[in-house]
C-alpha cells in the first residue's frame, strides 16, 4: 500500500491514521512515498516517478493533503495523479455525526465524475482588436463512455451498500449537448436499475437549494465534474466542514483515499490537527479492499467518539491533541 504523508498538517494526521487502521488489524503494509512540497523539497520534482511507480505496483494509496507549488508544471497534483492512472470515480460521503449541528439526518454519497467536464483543461483566448485576452474560452467535453461508467459506478455502489436512490444532477435544460448528454446516459442506465434502485434527476440549481433545506431526501447523488466538486463541498458543509469527510479516486486499475482539506500550514506540527478525514478515508480503502467488517468498527470507533465530544480536537469544539483524539478512537475499538 502506498503512503503519502502530504504537506502542512499531513504527516500528523497520517500517522495517525496508520495507527487505528493498525489497531483494527488492518492487513497494510505501507511503502512510504512523497509528493507535493515534501517532494519538490526532496526530489525537486512535485510528483516523483518513485511515488508513480510505487502506486502502479501496489494499485492502492492513502494520502494526505498536498500543496501545489507553483509554477511547477501541475496545476494541482491531485489532479495529475487522477489523469495519470485514469481514476474516473469521486466518491464523497457526508454523513451526521457532530451532536448539535443544525442537520442530523444527512447521510449522503455524492459521485463525481473525475476525468472530464470543464476540468479537462481546453482553454483559450481570442484576440480582438490590440486585447489578446478579450475573450476566454472553456470546452467542457462529455463523452457517453464516460457518463455511462459513473452513472454505472454510482448504481453499483448503490446496489452494493443498501441504497435506494441515485439522483442524477444536471443542467441540461441549458447546456443542450454536453450535459444533455450525461442526462440522457444516465437515464438508460438508471433503467437497468429499475426495480433495484429508484432514481431521479435535478437540475444541478435546484439540488444545491435544496441540500440546503432537506438534505435527508437525498441518498446517492451523481452528476458532472465541475458540479460535483462543488456539490460535494456543500455536504460536507451541513455535517461539520471538509476535516470530517473522506474523499476517494477510483479508477480500473488503481484507487487513491484522501483527506479533501487544505495543508493548514498554521498549525503545521502542533499535533492539534484532525485526522478524521483521513482516518474515514482509510475506512473507504479497507470497504475496498474487502475488509468492510473492519471498516464498520473503525467507522463505528470514531463516530462514537465524536458524538461524546470529550476528546475531540479544537476544530469541532475540544482541546484534545491529535495523538488523544487518536487514542480515544483506538479505546472505543
Amino acid at each position: 500500500m502506498t503512503l503519502i504523508p502530504g504537506d502542512g498538517i499531513g504527516p500528523d494526521i497520517t500517522d495517525a491514521t496508520v495507527r487505528v487502521l493498525e489497531a483494527a488489524g488492518a492487513p497494510l503494509t505501507w511503502d512510504r512515498k512523497v509528493a507535493g512540497m515534501a517532494a519538490v523539497k526532496a526530489h525537486g520534482d512535485p510528483l516523483p516517478e518513485a511515488t508513480l511507480e510505487s502506486i502502479k505496483r501496489t494499485t492502492l494509496a492513502l494520502k494526505g493533503p498536498l500543496e501545489t507549488p507553483v509554477g511547477k508544471g501541475f496545476r494541482s497534483i491531485n489532479v495529475a495523479l487522477r489523469k495519470e492512472f485514469d481514476l474516473y470515480a469521486n466518491l464523497r460521503p457526508a454523513k451526521s455525526v457532530l451532536p448539535g449541528n443544525r442537520f442530523q439526518d444527512v447521510d449522503v454519497i455524492l459521485v463525481r465524475e473525475n476525468t472530464e467536464g470543464l476540468y479537462v483543461g481546453i482553454e483559450n483566448y481570442v484576440k480582438v482588436g490590440d486585447d489578446p485576452h478579450a475573450i476566454a474560452q472553456s470546452v467542457a467535453v462529455v463523452t457517453r463512455n464516460g457518463a455511462e461508467r459513473i452513472v454505472r459506478y454510482a448504481f453499483e455502489h448503490a446496489v452494493r451498500h443498501g441504497r435506494k436512490r441515485v439522483t442524477l444532477v444536471h443542467k441540461a435544460n441549458i447546456l443542450k449537448y454536453s450535459q444533455g448528454l450525461f442526462l440522457e446516459t444516465g437515464r438508460k442506465v438508471a433503467a437497468e436499475y429499475e426495480g433495484r434502485v429508484a432514481f431521479d434527476d435535478k437540475i444541478v440549481d435546484a439540488c444545491a437549494m435544496e441540500l440546503v433545506m432537506r438534505p435527508e431526501r437525498f441518498d446517492v447523488i451523481v452528476t458532472t465534474n465541475l458540479f460535483g466538486d462543488i456539490l460535494s463541498d456543500l455536504t460536507s458543509g451541513l455535517v461539520g466542514g471538509l476535516g470530517l469527510t473522506p474523499g476517494a479516486n477510483i479508477g480500473e486499475t488503481a484507487a487513491i483515499f484522501e483527506a479533501v482539506h487544505g495543508t493548514a500550514p498554521d498549525i503545521a506540527g502542533q499535533g492539534v490537527a484532525n485526522p478524521t478525514a483521513v482516518m474515514l478515508a482509510g475506512c473507504q480503502l479497507l470497504d475496498h479492499i474487502g475488509e468492510e467488517a473492519r471498516a464498520t468498527r473503525l467507522r463505528a470507533a470514531i463516530e462514537a467518539t465524536l458524538r461524546e465530544g470529550r476528546m475531540v480536537t479544537r476544530d469541532v469544539g475540544g482541546t484534545a491533541t491529535t495523538a488523544q483524539y487518536t487514542d480515544a478512537v483506538i479505546a472505543k475499538l
